[in-house]
């Protein structure tokens, strides 16, 4: 199943669960998203520290060179500035808007997997006369995706919801999520002919595992197609230039608070950059990434309870970040 986890820890399991179903893994390799907003500007701020130094740095080079060395080749026209700049707005509002599509497309993928896992509970609960071992699979079911999308190792998590019957079927195999569907389209098939169950009533349960089926595809694609490299190196080097030649073209009008205004200017235009980069990959071990784990914990706590079986407390944010 995928890489090593790093930093494993554990939650505690409710008191008196007594079963070991309540631990779940999270690494510092998982996404995570932001859900405070003053956390958000904080790190936003945090990240793009190290840029706003150098800016600042630059900015004072070029004010000593003007007003004390009186080097005036440093004095530009305004104009070609305002035309980068003006360029690089459009190109990185474009990119930005397709990176969030991106990342909302994920969102809404993810979406499908939760809401699919809570009705399969539920055709499994009324038509299937309730069936434990398919709610546990199903549960596990999302781990082991967010263990393929993040490329983490999900194995503890799959072993200890996945039935014993079914951990067979999914050894070696290399897309873990299609094979733990593939399973439970098997156990379906068994307990409907068991029961006598008619073809109509378990192609709805069917229908709801095709559907689980295209959303893992869509996030799949989204994980294996990342953003034209364009995208992503273009809006970086025009930058770059912008924020060295904008000093020169305010240097006559602001004088000494050239790096006051140059490097705030300068400051949004690097958060704009770092924030296409960060939404276009929604699984990236980073805040403002997908929350997979705490999505796969809200599926597993629907599903143990749907069953009557006991559930782990949902996940909540540390720090203003929900992993």
């Amino acid at each position: 199943m995928h890489g090593p986890a790093t930093a494993m820890q554990c939650d505690k399991p409710q008191e008196g669960a007594g079963n070991g179903y309540l631990y779940f893994h999270q690494t510092d390799r998982d996404a995570r998203m932001v859900v405070d907003r003053r956390i958000g500007l904080w790190i936003l701020l945090r990240e793009s520290m190290l840029s706003l130094v150098f800016l600042c740095a630059w900015d004072v080079v070029v004010v000593v060179m003007f007003q004390i060395f009186h080097q005036e080749w440093m004095e530009q026209p305004t104009l070609p500035i305002s035309l980068i700049g003006s360029a690089l707005v459009l190109f990185m509002s474009f990119r930005n808007n397709t990176a969030y599509n991106r990342w909302w497309e994920g969102r809404t993928l993810w979406g499908a997997v939760t809401n699919n896992s809570r009705s399969f509970a539920r055709q499994a609960g009324t038509i299937l006369r309730g069936c434990p071992d398919l709610a546990r699979a199903m549960a596990a079911y999302p781990y082991a995706l967010r263990g393929a999308l993040g490329r983490l190792d999900a194995t503890d998590d799959i072993m200890r919801l996945l039935p014993d019957s079914m951990k067979a079927g999914i050894a070696g195999k290399v897309n873990v999520p299609a094979a733990i569907l593939f399973e439970i389209g098997l156990r379906v098939d068994a307990e409907s002919r068991r029961l006598g169950i008619d073809g109509a009533l378990q192609g709805q349960i069917d229908r709801i595992l095709s559907d689980m089926s295209n959303a893992q595809g869509g996030l799949e694609r989204i994980r294996n197609t990342p953003l034209a490299i364009q995208f992503s190196v273009l809006p970086k080097v025009v930058a770059v230039v912008f924020c060295i030649i904008l000093p020169l073209s305010m240097v006559q009008t602001l004088g000494w608070i050239t790096p006051l205004g140059s490097s705030l200017v300068g400051l949004l235009f690097v958060a704009l950059d770092k924030i296409g980069n960060d939404l276009q990959d929604p699984f990236s071990a980073t805040p403002h990434g997908m929350p997979m784990l705490a999505i796969s914990r809200t599926i597993e706590i629907d599903l143990m309870q749907s069953c009557g079986l006991p559930a782990p407390p949902p996940l909540t944010p540390v720090r203003g970040i929900q992993a």
